[in-house]
């Protein structure tokens, strides 16, 4: 039997007893399920239902390539409480119980990467915590 080379997301469905004999592809991006079935009897043979598997693959990835060139744009959230894009009040409650407060900086210095920073308001005080978490934020350092 033929066996295409590029099978990536897309698998042989052989289902004698159902009557079901295709190409299913499959792909996930951030959450969201894409799938569809090409069926062997509808485009012609095995052949043609992978050659339009792999073509209804090819244009999902660069519908996902598309998007990922797009710059995100970030915008202040509703529950955004110190009006800055990635600043942030946080508590950490330590294994005996305590209490720490901190302004956190958040940011991504390239694609699937994520840096922060945290500045102790208990060492800087309120006001010069935050003030270095939007500056390490600007700067996109820890420094």
């Amino acid at each position: 039997m033929w066996v295409p080379e590029d099978t990536y997301a897309i698998t042989r469905i052989d289902l004698p007893r159902a009557g079901t004999h295709g190409w299913q592809v499959r792909l996930q991006r951030r959450g969201v399920k894409y799938g569809k079935f090409f069926a062997d009897r509808q485009l012609g043979g095995p052949r043609e239902a992978y050659a339009a598997a792999r073509q209804w693959r090819e244009e999902v990835v660069e519908q996902f390539a598309a998007e990922e060139a797009q710059a995100r744009i970030c915008r202040p959230s509703p529950r955004n409480q110190s009006g800055v894009v990635g600043v942030s009040k946080i508590r950490i409650i330590a294994a005996n119980g305590t209490e720490y407060w901190f302004w956190q900086a958040a940011w991504c210095p390239s694609p699937g990467e994520r840096r922060s920073v945290k500045f102790s308001i208990k060492r800087h005080g309120d006001r010069q915590a935050f003030r270095l978490a939007v500056e390490a934020r600007r700067d996109g350092t820890g420094a």
